[in-house]
């Protein structure tokens, strides 16, 4: 069954509803002219498909995945130079948020683009990734996450062993969302033990496995999660066993020679800093258009001969909401500008991801409410956006993580601590 949010002929109000205003000091014409563009392509292309396809638990078509990269949103944060866009976070989040209030999946498969799995040795080859990447066809997954290392990211356990040419992986991913559909999978791996003394991060690096879409290497299997939400592309748990990775495949940053023997940490580590704020966006997206939705059904709705948007109540709870969804966007598109300026904003980012997901979280749950046993079907999009809206608590780190980051910065631990 198919999810509607229709507007009914007798309502005399704009819809969709028109976007967000960018306010000073972030606002510019091309912002402004991206952010309507990004509206028009989510409205008119993504949400038709989203209400289809959500409640079958399909897949993003290959049309919108071919769509995005005409647009050249898989490469919003490529340079110019390298066949992007040459924007940054800030657009790269102003995007996502349009994507996201139409389905979230979309706005997702745009994090496995941006340059990711290009930071390869080889400057003429990661200058043909990133190519690549900007235009659509170098889509991947990330594996971080293991049965037994989830937050505690120190923990992976997954391992790498050098043979010749070869990194042989042994061990068990879970939570890798496409990666099945990917072109490559980024594997966060240990390659030594840390010695006593060391931190546990030491020994850890990334690898990039590269396959084909829609196929498993050799020695990689796997079965996908069965989600609440967050349908649109699958989620799996693979198993490696003895899957062979070429020892120029190994990430590397910019000017390293690869013997850091603690980088993937801090590779993870950072680019989990711009997935935070890109899922704070996201979210955004998704409680916005629980707000967008209750305007129409408040209108629509009839009881005790009124629409039940003349009632204060619920008049009241919808301006809440709308107040809690501003506050959220004003605050991840700082952080995003602060990132786009180069400043070190670990705590900022754990911030803004905690306070717009658990924002997200209470405005989509209203909204159920104000559908009453309506936003209990699959007939209204605001059930989508509740499943939605509920796993960005827990992804890209938990909000029990984001609180440990921001009182760390805060707050010394004692000795007995």
């Amino acid at each position: 069954m198919t999810s509607t949010a229709s507007r009914p002929a007798e309502i005399d109000d704009t819809w969709p509803p028109q976007p967000p205003v960018l306010h000073s000091p972030w606002h510019t014409p091309e912002r402004a002219a991206l952010m309507e563009q990004a509206r028009r392509f989510a409205m008119d292309e993504v949400l038709p498909v989203a209400n289809e396809l959500d409640p079958q638990k399909g897949e993003i078509p290959q049309h919108l995945l071919e769509r995005l990269g005409e647009l050249g949103w898989f490469g919003i944060t490529v340079a110019a130079a390298d066949g992007g866009l040459g924007l940054g976070v800030f657009e790269y989040c102003m995007v996502s948020e349009e994507l996201a209030r139409a389905w979230m999946s979309v706005a997702s498969i745009l994090a496995r683009s941006q340059g990711m799995g290009t930071a390869v040795a080889d400057p003429d080859r990661r200058r043909e990734l990133l190519r690549r990447s900007a235009g659509g066809s170098w889509i991947g997954a990330v594996a971080l996450s293991e049965p037994e290392a989830g937050s505690d990211l120190a923990n992976v356990q997954t391992r790498a062993v050098r043979d010749g040419d070869d990194w042989v992986v042994t061990g068990r991913k879970r939570w890798c969302g496409n990666a099945k559909a990917a072109d490559f999978i980024q594997v966060l791996v240990r390659v030594a033990d840390p010695q006593p003394g060391e931190s546990r991060s030491r020994g850890l690096r990334n690898l990039l496995l590269v396959k084909e879409r829609g196929a498993f290497p050799p020695g990689l299997s796997g079965h996908a999660i069965d989600k609440v939400g967050y349908h649109g592309f699958l989620t799996w748990d693979l198993t490696f066993d003895g899957v062979r990775i070429p020892a120029a495949d190994l990430i590397v940053a910019p000017g390293e020679g690869g013997s850091d023997s603690g980088a993937g940490f801090r590779e993870a580590q950072a680019f989990l800093n711009t997935a935070r704020v890109h899922t704070a966006a996201r979210a955004v997206g998704l409680a916005r258009a629980a707000v967008e939705d209750c305007v129409l059904y408040l209108q629509e709705r009839a009881q005790f001969g009124h629409p039940i948007g003349d009632f204060q109540a619920l008049r009241f709870a919808l301006a809440e909401m709308a107040a809690d969804v501003e506050q959220a966007r004003a605050f991840y598109r700082q952080v995003a500008h602060l990132l786009d300026e180069g400043v070190p904003c670990e705590r900022e980012a754990a911030m803004v991801k905690l306070q717009a997901t658990e924002m997200a979280v209470r405005v989509t749950n209203q909204a159920m409410q104000l559908h009453g046993g309506n936003g209990y079907t699959t007939e209204r999009q605001v059930e989508r956006h509740w499943r939605d809206a509920r796993l960005t608590t827990i992804f890209e780190g938990t909000s029990e993580i984001q609180k440990r980051i921001i009182s760390n910065t805060m707050l010394p631990r004692s000795p007995l601590g």
